[in-house]
Order: structure tokens, then C-alpha cells, then sequence
């Protein structure tokens, strides 16, 4: 199966603190390392490590960030192929800050991400046409977005979006969109209703689905992530797992997702794939190197975790 991945790839330098500081404030941190990362090198690893042929588009810049991103994405057997190195702007870097609790501040400078060009895309045309699931998330232009999705919609390819960083997004968007894949703070800001339990999330996906969407899953943490389309809603739990650092836990759902449902896994049990590589994706540091491989995510699978 073929993943085709859009998005941005960033360098994370990761502080790992006691607490996460206040406006102002300075708090002594302790671990220090760096990482390559975002979103869509986060979610195109995952992909790749759950078993995806995967092939990345993005842009980095020409400097070490970018040249250590693309060495690192041929390590996991990504094809570059569609990577650009922008002569104008630099890799995208992110600044991390993550608590004992997991819990994370992020500030991101875009850099060459926010070039990557309908051009680009046109570029990657034949590998999107070959794809089984093209998925993309939000830290790229929305032109951009929006030209991928209606080309992977009228080619009647399943696009995959996940709308992170949140952000509002143009009904003609969503509805190029096979399936949407929210947390809930991004699933109150695209609805208005305000996502703390399942019935707020159902209630937060039938606004979705009426805009268009074909499907949308939700996701809850821990508790999983309720999937609704126009049969139904069902929630398909989460795994129990002592949360480390949650940085790109969603990113690794996304790519997994992508995966489980090139492989015509019915929506329930790509859901629960993902959310299996999502939860082993939290009991470790880090962003890319926290993605699970397959065999990881099978063997939790077959435990009774749930």
C-alpha cells in the first residue's frame, strides 16, 4: 500500500522541564536533545515504520537542519524524491517545551514550509495518482492544501486531513475530504462546540458531516476516538499506557491511520491500529523517535491492554 504524505518538516530542539513556564518566567530545564519533525515528517515516519511504501513531499531548506531531515527520511526508507531544498528560506525549526507530565508548550518558525507551492505539488502528481491514501495536515499554505485535495478528490483517491494547528477551514475544503481527523480543541474551533466527552464530540462530528465531510474520527487521548460518518457514531477505545511526552502523538495516529486504511482495514480497526501506535508513541520521549515499527504496534494489539 501507498502513502503519499504532504506537509511540513521541521528540526524539533526539545527542553525537557519540571513545569512548563509562565509568561515571563524562566524555568531550568533538564534533558536537552534535538529531533526532525513536523507534523508531516512526523506522520510520514509513522507511516513508514507501520508499514507504508511511503513517499514525502515537502520543502526543507539548504542548510544542515534540511540535509539531516532528508538523511533521516531515507534511513526510514522514504522516498525524498519530492522533497525541495528552497533556495530563500531556512528548514522549519520548533521550539519544545515538555513537563513531567507529558504535557508540552510549542513554538514553531515555518521557514521553507510555508513556500512549499502548488508547483510542488504538480511535481508529485504522478506519485499522488499511484497512491492508495494521500494524507496532509495544516502547516503548509492553504492554497496549497486545497489544490492536493481537490486533485486527490477528482482522481477519486481518500485524502486524509488532519486540521493541526487548528485552524478555520473553507466549507469547499472539507469537502474534498475523505476523513477528517480532529482532537477536540481543533474540533471546537472548526464547530463551536466545546469537545469534553463523547456526546460533545458526536454532537461536534454531525456539524462536520453536514458540512461535507465524509467521514470524521475524533480523537480523545486516552480514551480513544469516536469515528462517525452518516451510519453512525461508535467509539473505539483507547490503550491504557503511563503517558511520557505527548509531542506528536497525533501525528503518529495520522500516519498509522493512513496505513491501516490503504490496507482496507475496516474503519474500526484502522482506528484501533492507530490509536495502539498512538499510545506506544506516548511512552517515550520525542517525536519521530517515539514512532512505533509495525511488530510494536501488532504486539500491543494482541495484549489485553484495552
Amino acid at each position: 500500500m501507498k502513502i503519499v504524505v504532504i506537509g511540513s518538516s521541521n528540526t524539533d530542539m526539545v527542553i525537557k522541564v519540571p513545569r512548563l513556564p509562565k509568561t515571563g518566567e524562566t524555568v531550568l530545564g533538564g534533558e536537552f536533545y534535538t529531533n526532525a519533525g513536523g507534523k508531516g515528517a512526523n506522520q510520514a515516519v509513522s507511516a513508514a515504520r507501520a508499514g507504508g511504501e511511503t513517499t514525502f513531499v515537502a520543502r526543507v531548506g539548504t542548510d544542515m537542519f534540511g540535509e539531516r531531515a532528508i538523511a533521516s527520511f531515507q534511513e526510514e526508507g522514504i522516498n525524498t524524491d519530492h522533497i525541495v531544498k528552497d533556495p530563500d528560506l531556512p528548514s522549519g525549526v520548533a521550539e519544545i517545551f515538555v513537563d513531567e507530565n507529558g504535557h508540552r508548550l510549542v513554538a514553531v518558525a515555518s521557514g521553507a514550509n510555508m513556500n512549499l507551492s502548488v508547483y510542488d505539488i504538480i511535481n508529485a502528481k504522478q506519485a499522488i495518482m499511484e497512491a492508495d491514501i494521500i494524507l496532509m495536515q495544516l502547516e503548509v499554505p492553504l492554497k496549497t492544501l486545497e489544490y492536493a485535495a481537490k486533485l486527490a478528490n477528482d482522481a477519486g483517491k481518500r485524502f486524509i486531513l488532519n486540521p493541526a494547528p487548528a485552524q478555520q477551514l473553507p466549507i469547499s475544503l472539507l469537502k474534498q475530504i475523505s476523513v477528517l481527523t480532529p482532537n477536540e480543541k481543533e474540533a471546537e474551533l472548526l464547530t463551536g462546540i466545546r469537545v469534553e466527552d463523547e456526546d460533545s464530540a458526536e454532537d461536534a462530528g454531525r456539524i462536520l458531516l453536514s458540512k461535507g465531510v465524509s467521514k470524521v474520527i475524533i480523537t480523545l487521548g486516552l480514551q480513544g476516538a469516536l469515528v462517525l460518518d452518516s451510519s453512525g457514531s461508535e467509539l473505539v477505545s483507547g490503550f491504557k499506557i503511563n503517558p511520557v511526552d505527548t509531542t506528536a502523538a497525533g501525528d503518529i495516529f495520522n500516519g498509522a491511520l493512513a496505513v491501516a486504511i490503504a490496507e482496507s482495514k475496516n474503519i474500526f480497526e484502522a482506528v484501533k491500529f492507530a490509536n495502539a501506535a498512538a499510545a506506544l508513541s506516548v511512552a517515550k520521549m520525542g517525536a519521530l523517535s517515539s514512532a512505533p515499527n509495525r511488530d510494536e504496534i501488532l504486539k500491543i494489539m494482541s495484549e489485553d491492554f484495552l
